[in-house]
């Protein structure tokens, strides 16, 4: 009987979670032969298409991401950006300039593995 309750119990909390909307960024990352995982960034810059920004899921602009970065402590804070290939090469490099001007050494660049 115990059975059977934690079987629909473990099934409705599965089909609820699916019923949650996906709130994240619709984005496609660039491909590469070697990337590897990074464990949990702390900060997650998101760098859309038409060339926004976004930190931990909240739009922001270049000066308010560097003002926030050097906030906290940079030393310790690592950076990981999540931009869109359509992306410029250029607005990547004003996010990591930004990130840098606060004092963040670690900055990595989120990819696919490509199959």
């Amino acid at each position: 009987m115990i059975d059977i309750m934690f079987f629909l119990l473990v099934f409705f909390v599965i089909a609820m979670l699916k019923m949650i909307p996906n709130t994240g960024i619709t984005s496609q990352l660039p491909h590469s032969s070697t990337a590897t995982e990074v464990p949990h960034p702390k900060v997650l810059v998101s760098l859309l298409a038409d060339g926004s920004l976004q930190v931990d899921g909240k739009p922001e602009s270049l000066p308010e991401l560097s003002h926030q970065l050097a906030a906290g402590d940079p030393a310790k804070t690592s950076v990981t950006i999540a931009s869109d290939q359509r992306t410029s090469v250029q607005k990547l490099m004003a996010v990591m300039d930004a990130c840098r001007t606060a004092g963040v050494t670690q900055i990595a660049l989120a990819a696919r593995l490509q199959p």
